[in-house]
């Protein structure tokens, strides 16, 4: 925490009225972190964009996140999941799978909404989008993920949609 302290120059009791501890301040920095990351995503939803679009934009999102892993703070957030005790961290994670499974249904749902994707099995296909993603940001953090298996696995992914477009 103190280095936390000296680097935002807040007093020690300043700090300690948000955040009970360094677990509480990474915590909130990922969650603001990723409500930064999908915003214009959301506000496309919202603003109910084309899906291909905005499907494209997210998997373009995805793809430049993939590409730059080491920029992201996903190996922190691994090296956080996996040094905790799984109850520890439980709540946390849920949250966060449940805000990637949310943003990509509202994506799928878009498609659905505008009548270019039939309304069947999208949470099955929001759950495989988020499988791929993430088991591909697995492999980038091993440096053995290329742009080739990017490009394939999204392919894929647009395969399925096609799938159940109308």
């Amino acid at each position: 925490m103190q280095d936390i302290i000296d680097e935002c120059d807040i007093s020690r009791g300043g700090i300690y009225l948000y955040f009970a501890s360094v677990d509480e301040v990474f915590q909130e920095v990922i969650k603001e972190r990723n409500k930064e990351k999908f915003s214009d995503i959301k506000k496309a939803v919202q603003d109910c964009e084309p899906f291909d679009q905005v499907l494209a934009d997210f998997m373009a999102l995805q793809k430049q996140r993939l590409l730059k892993i080491e920029e992201s703070l996903f190996r922190a957030y691994c090296e956080y999941i996996f040094s905790k005790p799984k109850e520890a961290v439980q709540a946390f994670r849920d949250m966060q799978l449940n805000h990637l499974r949310r943003s990509t249904l509202s994506i799928l749902m878009l498609g659905v909404t505008q009548g270019v994707v039939r309304n069947e099995n999208i949470p099955e296909l929001a759950d495989h989008f988020i499988v791929v993603i993430d088991g591909l940001s697995v492999l980038a953090l091993g440096a053995v993920l290329t742009e080739k298996i990017i490009d394939e696995q999204f392919t894929i992914l647009g395969d399925m949609i096609k799938n159940i477009a109308l």
